[in-house]
């Protein structure tokens, strides 16, 4: 019934080191995680933002649901007028456009 020594002693703290070699993997994996897919989705939608801010009259765009046509109005309301057949239009959401196939050119001054 007596406790021998080996078992009676502590175990002892484990170093810093060790707490910090256990964290090491976690941080390769965010960094890993960070490099392939948050930065270059942060990369497309800045390039999107920036496509959808240089939409203007003329241009002929895709949506996402693969509908091609013409910017017949720019609204300040978030709304694009697009024509997509001679007299049809329709109304989509700036965020909605995919692609711009065609730029019109800026009027010269």
């Amino acid at each position: 019934m007596f406790v021998t020594p080996a078992f009676a002693q502590d175990a002892g703290a484990p170093g810093a080191g060790a707490a910090f070699a256990q964290f090491v993997p976690l941080i390769l994996i965010f960094a890993i995680m960070y490099f392939l897919l948050i930065r270059p989705q942060q990369k497309r939608a800045k390039v999107h933002r920036a496509m959808i801010e240089a939409l203007r009259r003329g241009d002929q765009v895709v949506t996402a649901g693969g509908i091609v046509g013409k910017v017949m109005k720019v609204q300040e309301d978030g709304m694009v007028e697009v024509e997509i057949a001679e007299g049809v239009k329709v109304k989509v959401m700036k965020s909605t456009i995919g692609q711009v196939l065609n730029k019109t050119e800026p009027a010269s001054a």
